[in-house]
């Protein structure tokens, strides 16, 4: 279970957390421009845009689970289990394997604009890594600083909604997400006034009763509506740290706790990381669940021009500034 979020002051910033019973070994992994991708069905894509994000590297390649390419524009793949659906390869389509299919936006497009162009004749297949590592159930988000869309490959065929929340998590379909939202219209940032009775003399005790009612579960249907209401409603100065840190506080609002949900196998799904990425800059932010203290990596720190990804493996301990010694 996942959520992902974009966020934008002065920058434009793309991020999402992971939640998962387990890790898989991923690394922030810069993928420099001349690094060739090569597809199942895509032939080769021999120079591409540069890209930075989250992925579990298979010899040489990447997996990302989300990244953001040297032009500003952000993909995240979220778990669809029960849902997504993908298909044969069509002889009159796009046939892109779905661990595939951020690399080949990422590489050719530079805004959700053009990525539409893509993804009109697209077709996500069925097709596998290998034997041991089968298709992720997933759907998508994709954004820039303009605009954002999710992506869902279904029973019914392939669909691109927008999505004006700029907020996805995992079920149900996105259509479903966005509809719930009607049922929380009624809440606010701002102090209630006594709506149910003028006969009773009724008056606000606390701060924040203006959100009573807004979900607190881990579902992710009660993810998507906290996340949309905590971005939508957040105010952040425009600097750097002000726009990175309330980023973090963003998705804060639906962090996993160990112990508070429990998955298959007797595990505890955790938020084993938070990440933020400043489009605009390549700056790619990161926390883990052993590790509060934000680390960062920039890709415009590598050689972009360069023919293999340059791998960053997380700081998972924590890092604790003792002030006093």
């Amino acid at each position: 279970m996942c959520t992902a979020v974009t966020y934008t002051t002065k920058d434009f910033y793309f991020g999402r957390t992971l939640d998962n019973g387990c890790s898989y070994g991923e690394e922030v992994v810069i993928t420099p421009r001349k690094f060739p991708f090569s597809f199942r069905n895509m032939g080769k894509l021999e120079q591409h845009y540069a890209m930075i994000g989250m992925a579990h590297v298979e010899g040489e390649c990447p997996l990302y689970y989300e990244a953001v390419n040297e032009k500003g524009l952000g993909m995240a793949g979220l778990n669809f289990v029960g849902n997504a659906v993908y298909r044969k390869e069509k002889a009159d389509r796009d046939n892109v394997a779905s661990f595939e299919l951020i690399p080949w936006i990422l590489g050719q497009c530079a805004s959700v604009q053009e990525a539409r162009g893509l993804l009109d004749g697209l077709n996500i297949t069925d097709v596998s890594f290998d034997e041991r590592l089968q298709p992720a159930r997933l759907h998508w988000m994709l954004a820039d600083r303009r605009e954002a869309v999710t992506l869902e490959s279904v029973e019914e065929g392939v669909f691109v909604y927008d999505n004006p929340a700029g907020v996805l998590t995992n079920n149900p379909p996105f259509p479903e997400q966005m509809f719930q939202l009607n049922n929380y219209m009624h809440l606010s940032s701002q102090s209630p006034c006594n709506e149910f009775s003028q006969k009773l003399p009724l008056k606000v005790y606390s701060l924040g009763m203006g959100a009573l009612g807004l979900p607190g579960d881990l579902s992710s249907q009660s993810r998507f509506v906290r996340a949309a209401f905590t971005k939508l409603n957040a105010v952040s100065g425009e600097s750097e740290s002000e726009s990175v840190g309330q980023f973090f506080h963003i998705l804060g609002s639906v962090e996993q706790q160990r112990g508070c949900c429990e998955g298959e196998g007797g595990n505890w799904e955790i938020t084993i990381y938070t990440s933020c990425c400043n489009g605009d800059r390549g700056i790619y932010y990161y926390t883990t669940y052993g590790n509060r203290q934000i680390t960062a990596v920039d890709m415009h720190r590598e050689d972009l021009n360069g023919t293999l990804p340059v791998r960053y493996p997380l700081v998972l301990k924590e890092q604790i500034h003792r002030q006093n010694g």
